[in-house]
């Protein structure tokens, strides 16, 4: 029994020691892109294409990519296993920084989205979808912050994994629209769809998650019960 206890703890330990890190790679590109962008406003060289709508108004940019990079980083360790065990402590108080900077990610987003000048290549779909991504990501924090509030740990990481998983769309877009462009060819709706899909698919890998951990809560809980 307590050889196969710790053959089971060794498993875990390892299966989510790997997680943080393969989710900051997600958005090593974005990263980049970003940083040089920063360097750039910051009165560096101009290393990425022209961005007018950037310059003209600097400030929600700069908080975007600045905290986007933050929370990706950050935020990666709130879901691993071994960090909550061991630093339980480290894990409510980092929380609390990731739940700022993930509403700060968000609402910089939706702002940029509404107030700065359409971005070329991108229609009405793009717009759309933005403001749909953005104000959901918003709500999932609202709400994981609103339900860890009440004891409700299940839904809190389901809530947060959504955000989260809404906050990597960067980082997949830079699949799908080298995908779809490769595929379909350059065109406006090409490029929403292609943005769109980015969203979409992190957020069906979060709700796969989401329904697995809840199936096996289920059938660990079960499992108690038969052999109680």
């Amino acid at each position: 029994m307590t050889t196969h206890a710790a053959a089971r703890t060794t498993r875990s330990t390892r299966s989510t020691g790997w997680v943080p890190f393969a989710l900051v790679a997600v958005v090593v590109v974005p990263a980049i892109a970003g940083s040089l962008r920063l360097v750039e406003l910051a009165g560096g060289p101009h290393v990425l294409p022209a961005n007018p709508r950037m310059t003209a108004s600097p400030l929600p940019v700069v908080i975007h990519i600045i905290c986007a990079v933050l929370y990706a980083v950050l935020g990666a360790f709130q879901f691993s296993s071994g960090v909550r065990r061991r630093r339980p402590r480290w894990h409510r108080a980092s929380g609390r920084v990731v739940v700022g900077l993930g509403l700060a990610v968000a609402f910089s987003a939706l702002w940029m989205t509404q107030f700065y000048p359409r971005q070329p290549g991108t229609g009405e779909l793009a717009y759309l979808f933005r403001l749909a991504f953005g104000s959901g990501m918003a709500t999932s924090i609202l709400l994981g912050f609103t339900t860890i509030r009440h004891g409700d740990v299940a839904r809190h990481r389901a809530w947060m994994t959504r955000a989260y998983a809404l906050a990597l769309g960067a980082g997949t877009q830079v699949f799908t629209l080298g995908i779809g462009k490769a595929v379909f060819g350059t065109s406006e709706l090409t490029t929403d769809l292609s943005l769109g899909a980015g969203w979409a698919i992190n957020l069906a890998v979060a709700e796969y998650i989401i329904r697995r951990h809840g199936s096996r809560r289920t059938i660990n809980a079960t499992t108690k019960v038969g052999s109680s």
